[in-house]
């Protein structure tokens, strides 16, 4: 599940990239997805929103296995 969710992640990628952010896969556990928002994205008071209904919607279309989505 691992590698899904890092195929997702990189297909989501250029659209953090071209916000001066990107995005981390840190754990997996029990269908919960930790990943860590970095550069723009780790201090954007949009992050949140970015993280679940962006994030979480798009890996929860694609695998699902994912429960949620959380910051690490």
């Amino acid at each position: 599940m691992k590698e899904e969710v890092q195929q997702v992640l990189d297909k989501i990628r250029p659209s953090l990239q071209a916000d001066g952010g990107d995005v981390e896969l840190v754990d997996i556990e029990d269908g919960v997805v930790r990943v860590r928002l970095q550069g723009a994205c780790a201090g954007c008071p949009m992050s949140q929103m970015t993280l679940k209904n962006g994030i979480e919607r798009i890996l929860k279309q694609e695998i699902p296995a994912v429960k949620s989505v959380e910051p690490a």
